[in-house]
């Protein structure tokens, strides 16, 4: 859709004409997996086999496209799928790549466990410092990867300038926009190159599918991510690709009530005596919370905080909520907590990129926010 209309129409509308045959205001489940051509090479368009395209699928892309104001969409299987993909498409062996020195457990597992194997190298640096990143980039640095907020302690990157270290390096930027997701945050405006997000989190928003993306306005890059898509085919199914769509309709008023709430937990962990520090961009206190209330809109649902007695307390905060349900994943409408050290990012253990073993991830839902409180105040006693 074009720019004027505003993020909750596109996200309606963008891609989801009502069906021109019967008039359906939701775009249909293409439930088929080839077909029929008008002739060899006549193709209805443009589709021959689902895994190379599929009409659900697309107006998913298209969606997702508008929604990070970006010219082209791919629609994947995870997140992690769609992570994959990128990194394929801009590494070879020989090649380094800066990511977050407090990267999401999955990202740095495929990046240290097998692209390592194939000869890529890695350096951490922490997003919230520029020159940091700039110190970390090599001659063979081909991409700098980021998350703002990162996962698990939510620091926060300033976009346009680590975009602006990159490209004079002769690098591109990657920007993981899951945590924030496009109604609060649009990186491609800052200058990224590529945004990947695991739909599977706040734009599915209900925990109920699993699917990746990758958006870009650059040409080339897309038809790239599209090769590796139909070439090693990571793609959602219909149905997946439906729910996705579903799901992003109500994107913006949940982001809205997810913030909401976010605020009140972390204002109520702050004035708390068992609480040792609370992490949210939304607060004064987080040394990103300028560059945070620059480039984002609202400071999205995610709240980390660090336990008064070590490990041990934290896992027992964790055992004692009854609304917080303990469970990994995220930016569903109900609220989920964990432990980032045992459970998402194990695979972080005895590396730089190892969390804190008293720390405590919230994904805050959109239920009433003083019983979110209330549930958390009980469980930390």
């Amino acid at each position: 859709m074009s720019t004027p209309y505003g993020f909750a129409t596109r996200a309606i509308h963008a891609g989801q004409d009502p069906d021109p045959t019967t008039g359906a205001v939701n775009v249909p489940i293409y439930a088929t997996s080839t077909y029929a051509q008008d002739g060899v090479g006549g193709l209805r368009e443009g589709f021959e086999y689902s895994r190379t395209g599929n009409p659900t699928r697309r107006a998913l892309e298209t969606c997702l496209a508008s929604l990070e104001r970006g010219r082209y969409g791919r629609a994947f299987s995870s997140g992690m799928g769609a992570t994959d993909a990128a990194l394929r498409t801009f590494l070879k062996p020989g090649d380094h790549i800066v990511i977050p020195n407090d990267a999401y457990g999955g990202t740095f597992r495929l990046i240290d466990k097998v692209f390592s194997q194939w000869g890529v190298t890695h350096s951490p640096a922490p997003v919230s410092d520029v020159d940091a990143i700039r110190a970390a980039i090599r001659p063979e640095t081909k991409l700098v990867w980021i998350e703002t907020p990162t996962n698990p302690l939510l620091n926060i990157g300033d976009i346009a300038a680590i975009a602006s270290v990159a490209h004079g390096a002769g690098a591109r930027l990657v920007v993981d926009n899951t945590f924030a997701s496009p109604a609060l945050q649009t990186p491609l405006e800052l200058g990224a190159d590529v945004v990947l997000h695991s739909t599977t989190k706040y734009i599915g928003g209900h925990s109920d599918v699993v699917g990746g993306a990758l958006i870009t306005s650059d040409e080339e890059l897309d038809a790239a991510f599209g090769f590796l898509q139909n070439g090693a085919g990571a793609v959602p199914g219909p149905f997946d690709a439906y729910l996705t769509l579903r799901g992003i309709k109500t994107l913006q008023l949940r982001m809205d009530k997810h913030s909401d709430n976010a605020e009140l937990v972390a204002e109520a962990l702050v004035r708390h005596p068992r609480v040792k520090k609370v992490i949210y961009p939304g607060l004064e206190s987080h040394p990103g919370h300028a560059v945070a209330a620059k480039q984002m809109s609202r400071f999205g649902g995610m709240v980390s905080f660090i336990v008064d007695g070590g490990e041990e307390a934290a896992l027992e905060v964790c055992a004692r909520t009854k609304l917080f349900l303990l469970a990994e994943s995220l930016g569903g409408v109900e609220s989920l907590i964990e432990h980032p050290g045992k459970m998402t990012h194990a695979s972080t253990s005895g590396s730089l990129l190892e969390v804190p073993a008293d720390l405590v991830r919230v994904s805050v839902g959109i239920e009433s926010g003083d019983d979110l409180v209330a549930d958390l105040l009980e469980a930390l006693g």
